[in-house]
């Protein structure tokens, strides 16, 4: 089945920090684009496009819209949404008092479906078409995950967390139990359409040395799955690290000794990394959730993105929910230009929506199916909403200019500006309709 969507439609090329030609992104004010089975088969002018158009094609037109890549979330945890908003506490704490006794529901099968259905409602109604989730420590959570996944046909990378200590009993396995589930889950569901798997240790705290070998094994058994885990958030967990790991050198030397670093390893927050640690962060090539919402909300502080960019590290958008207070990837941007503002650095525009899409497509090492709008390319797509407000219709009558019109959206969008969110060619969101299946 063949589609053309017609409107203004904005993608990257590449990294506009990194382009000094003007070609990092592709901007048609009046465009079309052209999906066949869910797959991208063309871009460009309407003008040029429309007059040889075959009249057998259905011609979907988005006013006062913008056409964007789907939105990519590199850090989220799907059972916390229940907890998101939770009042009052830094890390540690809050862990113990919201997370701990929630993630224990999961334990149940149904209850963790019916929470993978509301979670990605909530996923596709922001706009983001993929993310990198953190389950529980339940196999049957990233089951039920997977399956909610696989009936929408959706990108999606999930895990099993891995935690055998420094948490409740009712919530811990054993290196081997966690090896042996996540060793079944990779082969159920790793590569299964468009889904992949992520090895999952909590951070280190949560594991015993013992558990991230496991980890380790894993990874060396499946050189291409995922490594999803958490580093530096927080100045009492780098204490806590130091105390536990005492024959380690910094934090990410206890991930490096068990061989958890590489190219699809992606580590939230990052915040307090001493110069070894981004070098090492860089030199294998290891991956950066930068998660602005939560670290303000728990305390945590205030990423360094300007080191991040002269290390050449990829870095992705997190909204991790629940620590984090909003799905929405807009709500995010928003976030971190305020964070960078109070840390002395300036980030453009540009930057911000290629790090939301391209950027976090590169991070997850998945920008050869998703991100841009490329020939061939998995048509994961979102159409903001331009009047999707009294406020932001006045904010942007009187603009053409496409960068105020993208600040404008990062400043004041939130999920009424997602209009639709469309996977694999497929409408999987309408604003204002009661199913958003």
């Amino acid at each position: 089945m063949k589609q053309a969507h017609h409107g203004s439609i904005l993608h990257f090329l590449s990294d506009p920090d990194k382009t000094t030609d003007g070609l990092g992104y592709e901007y048609f004010s009046d465009g079309l684009l052209i999906i066949e089975d869910g797959i991208v088969q063309k871009l460009g002018d309407a003008a040029n496009i429309l007059p040889n158009l075959s009249s057998d094609i259905e011609v979907i037109k988005h006013t006062n819209s913008l056409i964007m890549p789907g939105f990519v979330d590199t850090h989220i945890h799907y059972p916390q949404m229940e907890v998101i908003g939770a009042y009052g506490e830094q890390l540690l704490e809050w862990l113990n008092k919201y997370t701990f006794p929630t993630e224990r529901k999961f334990e149940d099968k149904a209850y963790a479906r019916n929470i993978a259905e509301k979670f990605l409602n909530e996923l596709l109604g922001a706009g983001t078409t993929t993310a990198l989730v953190f389950g529980t420590v339940h196999k049957q959570s990233v089951e039920a995950f997977f399956e909610a996944c696989e009936a929408r046909n959706l990108r999606m990378i999930c895990g099993k967390v891995m935690m055998d200590r420094n948490a409740p009993d009712y919530l811990t396995d054993c290196p081997q139990s966690s090896y042996d589930d996540s060793k079944s889950l990779i082969e159920t569901w790793h590569n299964h359409g468009r889904l992949r798997y992520a090895i999952t240790p909590r951070f280190s705290p949560t594991s015993t040395p013992e558990q991230l070998d496991k980890a380790g094994q894993l990874l060396q058994e499946y050189p291409d799955v995922y490594m999803h885990t958490h580093l530096s958030e927080n100045l009492n967990e780098i204490e806590w690290v130091k105390q536990l790991f005492p024959d380690c050198d910094h934090y990410l030397d206890t991930y490096d000794r068990a061989g958890l670093l590489g190219r699809r390893s992606i580590f939230a927050h990052c915040i307090h990394l001493n110069d070894a640690e981004w070098h090492r962060m860089a030199e294998t090539k290891s991956g950066i959730a930068f998660c602005p919402t939560s670290n303000l909300f728990l305390g945590s502080g205030l990423f360094n993105l300007k080191r991040a960019a002269e290390a050449n590290i990829n870095v992705g958008l997190g909204t991790d929910v629940g620590g984090g207070t909003s799905f929405s990837i807009l709500q995010t941007l928003n976030e971190a230009y305020k964070v960078l503002q109070l840390r002395g650095q300036t980030v453009s525009v540009l930057k911000m929506f290629y790090m939301a899409t391209l950027g976090g497509a590169e991070t997850l090492d998945l920008a050869d199916k998703i991100g841009n709008f490329k020939v061939g390319k998995e048509a994961d797509f979102v159409v903001l909403d331009k009047q999707c407000s009294p406020l932001m219709a006045l904010r942007l009558n009187e603009h053409n200019d496409l960068l105020e019109q993208l600040f404008v959206l990062s400043m004041l969008g939130d999920d009424r500006t997602v209009k639709q969110t469309w996977s694999a060619g497929v409408l999987r969101h309408e604003r204002d309709q009661s199913n958003n299946h």
